[in-house]
C-alpha cells in the first residue's frame, strides 16, 4: 500500500455537506471521495497545461496560423455544418 500524507483543507459548509452525502451514498469515506476528486482534477489540468505548453512552444518556433485564414476556415466549417443540418 502506498504511503500517504495528511493535509488540511478549509472549505464551505455546503461543500462538506455535499461531500458527506456523496460519501454516504457510495458507502465510501470522505477521504476516498476527496482523493478521487483530486486525482481527476490533476489529470484533467495536467493535460490542459501540457497542451498550452506545447502551443506556446510552437508559437515561439513561429508555427502560427494567420488570424484571417483561421477565421475563414472556421466560417467555412460553420457554413458546411449548417448546410448538413438542413
Amino acid at each position: 500500500m502506498a504511503t500517504t500524507d495528511a493535509f488540511t483543507v478549509r472549505t464551505e459548509p455546503e461543500i462538506i455537506h455535499q461531500l458527506d452525502h456523496m460519501a454516504d451514498s457510495l458507502d465510501r469515506s470522505r477521504n476516498y471521495i476527496v482523493n478521487q476528486a483530486l486525482k481527476e482534477y490533476l489529470q484533467a489540468h495536467a493535460w490542459q497545461i501540457e497542451k498550452i505548453t506545447q502551443g506556446i512552444a510552437a508559437a515561439d518556433r513561429g508555427e502560427l496560423v494567420d488570424h484571417a485564414k483561421m477565421m475563414q476556415e472556421l466560417e467555412d466549417l460553420i457554413e458546411e455544418k449548417a448546410k448538413n443540418k438542413v
